[in-house]
């Protein structure tokens, strides 16, 4: 297999060398990027507030959240995406104002939700859902006797979920995260349905149209996709590392084998002084 992949002639590796740091590929490469963090970033921070209200006892915020979830989680993401492209078509104002009252001021549509941002919104808001039901998963694994343990010490519940329920959660929350950001940085490549056609997959498929060769430029962004995961993958390693520690660091220190005999043998010599007055004691 690796003999025909390097030997056959019609995947055309002298392309692929020679549009595989093409100016709108790179370009492509970094809008990709841009996309994949606000997503993501977007889609955090909802999801912590979700598993929150997810946890409440309040009934409205739990069906809140709940709604939030079965909706984004239940649509797909290109359907989103080519609704976010449309809203405009909707609303094609924005205005703030008093209810049935006077308008203050107003916006267009087009002009605040652009291509741009509507890919962000599409693409953030579906991963919150996603990112919600991991983050509850978190919350659920750790044991309710820390939050009774730290109220009874008299902390405030927002000190007690930041300083002691959500780093213990992270150790179960940041594996599926990580695989999250890595299906999120791909899925930006249906993006083109908002239409947004800056990203990564669009700029190889426009090269292709050009040249009618789509095998050697759907090489190049499978080159750059696989470049760019195996980075988060380092990522998510040392991130992992970092919130096991206690838990997944099992091994044990080491030990110099020069020094336990050494140890060994001092410990009765240290202890000999002792028994000797407990010896004097009880004569």
């Amino acid at each position: 297999m690796a003999q025909s992949v390097f030997t056959n002639a019609n995947f055309r590796w002298e392309t692929v060398g020679k549009y595989l740091l093409d100016v709108l590929v790179v370009q492509g490469i970094g809008w990709t990027l841009l996309l994949t963090v606000l997503s993501m970033i977007i889609a955090i921070v909802l999801a912590v507030l979700l598993a929150f209200m997810r946890q409440s006892d309040n009934p409205l915020f739990r069906g809140v959240s709940w709604a939030w979830v079965w909706f984004f989680r239940g649509t797909p993401v290109y359907t989103q995406l080519v609704f976010w492209g449309l809203i405009s078509v909707l609303y094609p104002k924005i205005a703030v104002g008093v209810p049935f009252g006077p308008e203050l001021f107003s916006f267009s549509t087009q002009d605040v939700v652009t291509a741009f941002v509507a890919a962000v919104l599409g693409l953030g808001l579906n991963e919150s859902a996603y990112l919600a039901e991991i983050f509850r998963a978190g919350l659920k694994s750790v044991d309710p006797g820390q939050m009774e343990a730290a109220e009874a010490l008299g902390m405030r519940k927002s000190k007690i979920m930041w300083r002691i329920i959500l780093p213990q959660a992270m150790r179960v929350i940041v594996p599926p995260t990580g695989n999250e950001t890595i299906g999120m940085l791909k899925t930006t490549s249906l993006v083109l349905a908002v239409p947004f056609t800056l990203d990564l997959t669009f700029a190889t498929n426009g090269i292709a149209n050009r040249s009618y060769l789509p095998i050697p430029l759907l090489i190049v962004a499978a080159l750059w996709y696989l470049v760019i995961t195996s980075v988060l993958m380092v990522g998510q390693f040392y991130i992992e590392r970092h919130f096991g520690k206690g838990v997944d660091n099992l091994a044990p220190a080491p030990v110099q084998p020069l020094q336990a005999p050494a140890s060994a043998l001092a410990a009765p010599a240290a202890h000999a002084p002792h028994a000797a007055r407990k010896e004097d004691e009880v004569l």
